[in-house]
């Protein structure tokens, strides 16, 4: 299914880069610049966010709150399963379908680089339906780089991606290679 796509005129470009510049510019100041009134730069911010052209995102700088970043890059049978083993872990931020090779784009962040390592290798490269696995860690963004991170959990005992194990029965976990998760009571690190 093709959705429409959206025709943006001089006025929407010049009003989304005045908010990519400043997202807290008023209407009002916007208008001056864009050289409308503000009622017709209210009509067309509330048209971008209606037809998701433009949202707001609150989230934490990684390397400013001293968090790691990893892209995996995983040739998968099914992405759709991965992605959905994944959506409610915390440590994962997104995950992107991709053509090429590597057909799947995964995003995870941690406070250590061996629970990421941990991930990595206990859910996917052990995973019978994934073919390959190309872990890359941030080293540094070329400008401030934020992402949305999930604080807030309701505890549980088992983790959220529905893993078999608890982190009790994890050899990651009892080796001090993998922090646990900090949904579950397991979790021994500092940052959730």
């Amino acid at each position: 299914m093709i959705k429409e796509k959206l025709e943006l005129d001089e006025k929407d470009r010049q009003i989304i880069c005045l908010l990519e510049e400043n997202p807290e510019m008023s209407q009002k100041e916007i208008a001056r610049h864009v050289g409308i009134s503000q009622p017709s730069v209210g009509a067309r911010i509330r048209k971008l966010r209606e037809k998701g052209a433009i949202s707001s995102l609150i989230g934490m700088n990684f390397k400013k709150v001293g968090l790691y970043l990893a892209k995996v890059d995983v040739t998968a049978k099914s992405t759709t399963e991965i992605l959905e083993f994944f959506k409610n872990c915390p440590y994962f931020l997104n995950g992107l379908i991709v053509s090429g090779e590597s057909n799947l784009c995964l995003f995870f962040m941690s406070e250590d680089i061996t629970t990421i390592e941990a991930i990595v290798d206990g859910h996917l490269r052990s995973d019978p339906h994934v073919a390959g696995v190309n872990l890359s860690i941030v080293i540094a963004p070329s400008g401030d780089f934020v992402f949305p991170v999930r604080m807030k959990f309701k505890k549980q005992d088992k983790p959220p991606c529905g893993y078999k194990k608890s982190c009790a029965g994890c050899a990651y976990y009892t080796s001090d290679r993998c922090l646990g998760c900090p949904v579950t009571g397991f979790y021994k690190g500092k940052f959730w």
